[in-house]
């Protein structure tokens, strides 16, 4: 069992509260590995990134590798590191289809953000 953040989210207001839940996650121990230390390469330690999407639904197929990269301080140039981001990790993991989310202060949240927070989980 994984321990995960459910996030409450109202306008630009954050509330998590941490629950001990079960999710199955479609990647293994190597590749979640991978993807934390590639993140903390490019974003910096204070990161967090949860995975979300069809990579938490174990009767799924299939389907890209979605990530929410989530931090309490602004992020320069988000953008230009998401595609690091993105490219490093097919370079690690071979050739897979990532999506790459960025949170930070400054990012106005829009549903597709709203719903990573509230069903991403914690890597």
């Amino acid at each position: 069992m994984e321990d995960i953040d459910i996030f409450s989210i109202r306008g630009n207001d954050r509330s998590v509260v941490t629950k001990r839940l079960e999710f199955p996650l479609r990647l293994t121990d190597d590749q979640i590995r991978t993807i934390k230390q590639t993140t903390s390469e490019i974003f910096g330690p204070g990161v967090q990134v949860r995975l979300f999407g069809s990579r938490l639904d174990n009767s799924a197929k299939g389907g890209d590798i979605d990530l929410l990269v989530e931090s309490e301080h602004l992020i320069d140039e988000k953008l230009a590191k998401a595609l690091t981001l993105t490219a490093r990790l097919q370079l690690r993991l071979g050739d897979q289809p990532f999506d790459v989310l960025v949170v930070d202060p400054g990012v106005r949240l829009n549903a597709v953000h709203q719903q990573a927070l509230r069903t991403g989980q914690s890597l």
